[in-house]
């Protein structure tokens, strides 16, 4: 039997099983096939297949077989049992050989059953399609979850700083990268309602001063009976509200930053020390109070933000410990604890975001770097891993193709674990020392699904 595989315009004749193995709906022969491997060299019949399936020797199971598509006609057997077709089953069903394989489901619908086989014309086809393999191997690691990671500004250490009043820059003290302490000068500016203010605030002081004297001759004449007490509380009433204009004045400037001085001009100050990250302001400019002057950031720590897959979610929780590698810092790692989980989802790309604090004593550690974080959830272990790229999907099942011979190859249903790189961790389904299929498998795949090109059997000459 051969089947014809056509991609990009190459036809490569292939002779193939692809007959499904026990995940197959097997109709009435669900009974006679339901352990085939259990049965004894001495249950084949003459004809070299498993006796209680066999269509030469119970002729009414041949039109069940042929209602299934499992027919060769050629032969007059089962195309999956058939010795001639598949000597390598030794006329028994195709059975799973991963005794952890999933059992199909409705999840399962759709894709190449566990056990799947196909085989090719020749060793040498397997050549020309561009199949290549990789031996499944053990990797000792430090356990945890691996994610990617950026670094960004931590947030309680950025400040931003604009005019306190409108007016015009009239002179620059720092500029863009420039270290600054905190109170430092960053700019001046002269505001007109800043001018009038301290006018005001002296005229409330001498308003104060007047008031006070007043207060105290009225309390004076009270004790020597000249005056009535109500003449005492009307000067007591003036004192107290020339004491609140002058203290709200007061108030208003401190906060502009003017509180000293004469004429409408201020200065703008550092609220922390930091380094100067962005800079607006220019001489002669009238700023408003909206527009940003100047952003000063304590860069002695940073921000690792985690992109956390939902379906890792429920492995991390703060406190976990972190260790972070940067590209742009290779052979360093910064080890951090997670503070903070989203409680929302990206709804495009399906990730949470994790955050994990880290110490910049050095100044190695920059905005906008991007690196990788393993968040350490369990002790060192040994697991199998294979190349990513030999991972295939169908429907909702993710799937290998192992090599059993130089032209024979089996699809393997498998359990992923966790991603590192280019190579990913398989719980299930794969054993040590096992050729996987890294390039090529799409076709093997393709081959194996009934709607695709070149799928099911046919002869050829």
């Amino acid at each position: 039997m051969r089947v014809c595989l056509l991609l990009a315009g190459l036809l490569v004749v292939l002779a193939t099983t692809a007959c499904q193995g026990p995940g197959d709906d097997t109709s009435s022969l669900d009974a006679a096939t339901a352990a085939p491997t259990a049965a004894p060299a001495g249950d084949l019949c003459p004809h070299g297949v498993l006796a209680p399936i066999c269509p030469k020797c119970h002729p009414k199971l041949a039109a069940v077989f042929q209602a299934k598509g499992d027919w060769c006609a050629e032969h007059g057997l089962p195309e999956s049992v058939c010795p001639l077709c598949h000597p390598e089953r030794g006329g028994r069903p195709a059975v799973d050989v991963s005794a952890s394989a999933p059992a199909a489901t409705e999840k399962t619908a759709g894709a190449p059953a566990n056990g799947t086989v196909v085989r090719l014309k020749t060793p040498e086809t397997a050549r020309l399609v561009g199949i290549e393999t990789v031996q499944a191997e053990e990797r000792a690691n430090a356990g945890g979850v691996l994610l990617t990671a950026t670094l960004v500004y931590d947030a309680t250490r950025v400040a931003q700083v604009n005019a306190r009043s409108p007016g015009v820059v009239r002179a620059l003290g720092v500029d863009v990268g420039a270290k600054v302490k905190k109170g430092a000068v960053l700019a001046e500016l002269e505001s007109a309602e800043v001018g009038s203010d301290r006018s005001r605030l002296e005229a409330a002081r001498a308003r104060v001063e007047v008031a006070e004297a007043n207060y105290a001759r009225a309390a004076q004449l009270e004790g020597e009976g000249i005056t009535s007490t109500r003449e005492t509380l009307l000067a007591q009433q003036e004192r107290a509200a020339a004491r609140a204009e002058r203290a709200g004045l007061a108030t208003a400037l401190a906060v502009v930053g003017a509180g000293g001085g004469a004429g409408g001009r201020y200065s703008l100050t550092a609220p922390l020390s930091g380094v100067i990250t962005k800079r607006s302001a220019t001489l002669g400019r009238l700023v408003g109070i909206e527009e940003l002057l100047f952003e000063v950031v304590d860069v002695s720590a940073m921000w690792a933000e985690l992109d956390v897959p939902e379906t890792e979610l429920a492995t991390i929780a703060p406190d976990q410990r972190v260790l972070v590698s940067l590209d742009g810092a290779p052979g360093r790692q910064f080890s951090g604890v997670v503070t903070y989980i989203s409680p929302a989802i990206d709804p495009h790309t399906r990730m949470a975001t994790a955050r994990v604090p880290l110490g910049n004593p050095e100044g190695l550690l920059r905005a906008n770097m991007f690196g990788r974080a393993r968040v350490l959830v369990g002790g060192a272990r040994t697991s199998l891993w294979v190349p990513a790229i030999a991972i295939q999907r169908a429907k909702d099942v993710e799937l290998v193709f192992v090599r059993r011979s130089p032209e024979v190859f089996e699809a393997r249903h498998v359990k992923l674990g966790r991603r590192d790189g280019a190579d990913v961790e398989v719980l299930q389904g794969v054993q040590l020392g096992e050729d996987v299929v890294t390039q090529g498998g799409f076709l093997l795949k393709t081959e194996t699904l009934k709607d695709s090109i070149g799928a099911g059997c046919c002869a050829a000459d």
